[in-house]
């Protein structure tokens, strides 16, 4: 299997696991007849950021130059290994989160630290579309994902911050 099968993979892995903790978290959250956000959140934040952040890391640490063709990107930079680091630290954080159970406070924490940086990363994106004219799917699809992410979060994080 070459690396661009992987990377493309590793992309469909990212859709699918965010598309299931959507259709899960959400059963989740509506289970008992009354919302309940935080079951939801519990869910859904560990599932998102690790499927996002732990997948794109470990494109920029084991498939960097397929990866960055793929976005059309520069291929072989320091700022590309440092960014997969990054990525992978997030995914990291928000399983040790999970796993000793620090609290939705914790993973909201780590949650907002994570989308802080896809919203960035899809101005960048965005921003490497019109200027570059870069409309490689890779690229063009960090703008759009990160919206509908954001569109179905909104809901029960604003429910959750709400019962803080």
């Amino acid at each position: 299997m070459n690396d661009k099968t992987i990377i493309t993979i590793l992309d469909n892995i990212r859709i699918a696991a965010v598309a299931v903790s959507f259709f899960f978290g959400y059963q989740i959250g509506f289970q008992s007849g009354s919302y309940n956000p935080e079951l939801q959140l519990h869910f859904m934040i560990p599932v998102i950021v690790i499927a996002i952040s732990g997948s794109t890391g470990i494109e920029g640490l084991f498939f960097a130059k397929a990866a960055s063709e793929a976005k059309g990107f520069e291929t072989g930079s320091n700022y590309q290994r440092q960014s997969a680091i990054s990525q992978m630290s997030y995914a990291a954080v928000a399983f040790l989160v999970w796993l000793l159970s620090w609290g939705i406070k914790a993973e909201l924490t780590i949650f907002f630290a994570f989308i802080f940086f896809l919203i960035c990363s899809a101005v960048n994106h965005a921003f490497d579309a019109f200027t570059r004219k870069n409309y490689k799917w890779q690229n063009i699809n960090r703008p759009i994902f990160t919206m509908l992410l954001v569109a179905g979060m909104i809901y029960p994080v604003i429910e959750m911050l709400k019962k803080l």
